[in-house]
This record gives structure tokens, C-alpha cells and sequence, in this order.
């Protein structure tokens, strides 16, 4: 072995698309290694507690693993993907056991997790309708290392859309960009939102497929070049516009699916009176107005300007529906909302927080429905709701981003 190289038998999995091993009693988080493998890692992080390493030779495989179908993916390469060297089943596996374990360290809930497949993706390929690659100064496309700056040029991505990879981004230089975002909407809209390098100007290529145009001007804003800066997609009879590049679920299938998960545990009845936190473009929103009816009552509290304006626009014939702008910190407060018979809150990947999970729990909802994109800011937000009176009492989860660690849950919290 290499200076600097270990063999190591591979144990559980971690959180955040790790493999946890031990070598002299430290603790080795892995990356392309699987359970039960016996590998030789090399060492790419030390701390005073435990090591990080990438698995390079794997000496006993498991029966899960296969060979990854990118050629990017590896130990070194790109950063986007951590799974592709195991099949989508096992993939799946593998994060059910990260969402049960970090319900069990951090909220003290032992609960059996599916992870569950979410139409629209075969084999896990073929699925990102979003996706941004970061520009090299002479103008050339990849995407980050892992844990690292330095920047894997691509000619193609496995896991982007058809349609994304049709623009062909990826075939030209961008001279003076900084990133560049390709989105094909469910509507067959494409748009390419190019944010440049500071006091720079960019050059957009001839690309092979055709495209708006939008330059990010940053904080949530940009302008349209060419084309429309506006793309729709459609959930169900109902359309959603969606500004830029706004907040939409990448994966193809995942918004119709959530929607159905979410109205499905806060079985909202007419008449009553429902919160969407961090509310987005209004995609739960307008579920919910539909199903409390024009007796019932829905408000929507999202920050970012631009999905404002996208959801008031997307549920202008749901006069039930009201949304505004605030963080959700401050804005219960200052629009005086104290009480609420359903909320369902989808935030950000840090969670909804120590602060925000009190002002939830005081408002006396029979039901939260709770969307989560990061397992262990969801168990630890849990376990602050059991504090309010709330315990779990459904739980999906589902594969929205397949080949990556990240995973989708939706809970059904209830007053206890």
C-alpha cells in the first residue's frame, strides 16, 4: 500500500454518503465504498477525531456494488454523484438506513424507513431537470470535486435530463462565465441562466438547442436576454410559473408525488384555516386552497421576492389563498398569526430550527406536515416538536435524487 493508504473493512452507512470504517480506533468516514466491503483507502482528510478517505481498490466487493455508468465518478472525479457504484436498490436502501438512523440518534425514534422510487428516472439516469455547472476562467464546463474547488470538466452529465442535455452546454466554451444553469420545464421550455465572473461580460455560444437566455444578477434576480424569463410546469390541471432559475423540484416526478404525499397526511378538510411555510412558488399552497375551498383559508410566508410574485401569480383564481414575503422567524409575528388548523412547512436544508419549531408548536395545529430534504435537520427539528407536544406519526421518504446521498421524507406530526 501507498503512504498514506489504509485497508480497511467497511461497516454502516453515514449520513452524507459516507461509509463509516475504523482503523486503530479512529473512525474513517469512506466515500465509494459500500457495508461489508474490504477496501484499500486512501487518506484525503485528517482531524483530531476521525478521517476522511476514498476507496480505491476494493479487495472484497459487495454484491450491491456495480460499475459506476459515468465516467466522472470516482474517487478524485466529480463530486455530484456518491452512489453510482451501487444499484438504485441498494441505493435506496442505504438512505432508508441513514433517515432511521438519524431518527434514532437524534430524536430517539425507532422507525422502519422505505425509501421509495420516484417515477421518471430509469436506472437513476436521465432525471435533473436543473443542473449547474461551475466555468473554468477559460470558459470550459464541469462540476465540483468533492470537499474541493477544483472543477471536473465534462462533456456530458448521465444524471441531467435529456432535454438539459440537449441544449449542449457542455460542447462549448462560455468566456467570462462563472456558472451556468441549464432547466428544461415538463412544459418543453429550456433556459440557460448564466451568471459571469465579476466585471465581466459573457460570451453565450451557438448551442444546439434553442434556449432563453437569462443572466443572474445575483440575490435571486435575473434578467432575460433572450427569450422568456419565465418557465411553467405542469402538476396535475394545474400550471406553475416559475421565474428563472426559481426554486422547482429537479426531478421530474417529485413535485406531483409530494403534493399527493403532503395533501395526503394534512387531509385538509373546507372550511379550515391552513399555513404553507417556506411556501416556495405556491406548489402545496394550491393543494390546499383547492381542498379548504373558498370558506376555508390558506397563507403562504416565503422569502424570496421572485417566488413571491411566481405563487401570487399561480394562485390568482384561489382567492383563499394569500401569500406574503418574510422569514418565517419573524413573519408569524408581524402578520399576527396565532393559531392555524393544519401547516405544512418545507424548508431549507438547515431545518426549520430551534426558534421556529417553538412558534410552530404554539400554534396549536392538529396536524404539520413536515417536508425534508436533510434527514438529520429533520430528526433533530422532530425531537424539538416532541418538546412541543407533536409526535411522529407517519413517515415517507423517497428517492427524489437518485445516484446522490440526498433524500426526500415527508412526516405526519400530531398533537400528542
Amino acid at each position: 500500500m501507498n503512504e498514506g493508504s489504509l485497508e480497511l473493512t467497511v461497516g454502516p452507512v453515514a449520513h452524507g454518503g459516507w461509509c463509516v470504517a475504523r482503523h486503530e480506533g479512529r473512525v474513517v468516514f469512506v466515500r465509494h465504498a459500500l457495508p461489508g466491503e474490504r477496501v484499500i483507502a486512501h487518506v484525503t482528510e485528517e482531524t483530531s477525531r476521525f478521517l476522511r478517505a476514498d476507496a480505491v481498490e476494493i479487495l472484497e466487493p459487495s454484491p450491491d456494488r456495480v460499475v459506476p455508468p459515468c465516467p466522472y465518478a470516482g474517487p478524485g472525479r466529480c463530486g455530484g454523484c456518491d452512489w453510482q457504484h451501487a444499484t438504485p436498490e441498494a441505493q435506496r436502501r442505504l438512505k432508508a438506513q441513514v433517515v432511521a438512523e438519524q431518527l434514532r440518534r437524534l430524536a430517539g425514534i425507532e422507525r422502519e424507513v422505505v425509501v421509495e422510487e420516484v417515477p421518471g428516472a430509469k436506472d437513476g439516469l436521465g432525471w435533473r431537470t436543473r443542473v449547474q455547472f461551475a466555468a473554468l476562467p477559460g470558459g470550459e464546463l464541469g462540476f465540483r470535486r468533492h470537499r474541493s474547488h477544483e472543477i471536473e470538466v465534462v462533456d456530458a452529465c448521465l444524471i441531467a435530463h435529456p432535454e438539459v442535455e440537449a441544449v449542449g452546454a457542455e460542447g462549448h466554451r462560455w468566456p467570462g462565465a462563472q456558472a451556468v444553469e441549464v432547466i428544461a420545464s415538463s412544459e418543453g421550455e429550456r433556459a440557460v441562466v448564466v451568471a459571469p465572473r465579476p466585471r465581466r461580460s459573457v460570451t453565450v455560444p451557438d448551442l444546439e438547442a434553442s434556449a432563453s437566455i437569462l443572466l443572474d444578477q445575483g440575490k435571486g434576480r435575473t434578467v432575460a436576454r433572450r427569450g422568456s424569463g419565465l418557465l411553467h410546469e405542469q402538476v396535475g390541471d394545474r400550471e406553475f410559473r416559475v421565474a428563472g432559475s426559481g426554486f422547482w423540484q429537479v426531478h421530474p416526478g417529485a413535485a406531483a408525488t409530494l403534493l399527493d404525499a403532503v395533501l395526503t397526511y394534512a387531509a385538509p378538510e373546507p372550511g379550515e384555516w391552513a399555513l404553507d411555510l417556506y411556501c416556495g412558488v405556491g406548489l402545496f399552497a394550491a393543494g390546499l386552497a383547492e381542498a379548504v375551498g373558498p370558506e376555508g383559508a390558506v397563507f403562504g410566508l416565503e422569502s424570496e421576492a421572485s417566488a413571491v410574485r411566481d405563487a401570487r401569480a399561480n394562485l390568482r383564481d384561489l382567492p383563499q389563498a394569500r401569500v406574503e414575503r418574510g422569514r418565517v422567524e419573524e413573519g408569524l409575528d408581524r402578520f399576527q398569526i396565532e393559531r392555524a388548523d393544519l401547516v405544512v412547512v418545507d424548508p431549507p436544508r438547515a431545518g426549520l430550527g430551534r426558534e421556529v419549531v417553538g412558534r410552530v408548536a404554539a400554534l396549536e395545529a392538529r396536524r404539520i406536515v413536515y417536508v425534508s430534504c436533510d434527514p438529520a435537520t429533520f430528526a433533530r427539528d422532530v425531537a424539538w416538536l416532541a418538546e412541543g407536544g407533536y409526535e411522529l406519526a407517519e413517515l415517507r421518504a423517497f428517492d427524489a435524487f437518485p445516484m446522490t446521498h440526498h433524500v426526500e421524507s415527508v412526516a405526519l406530526l400530531v398533537r400528542k
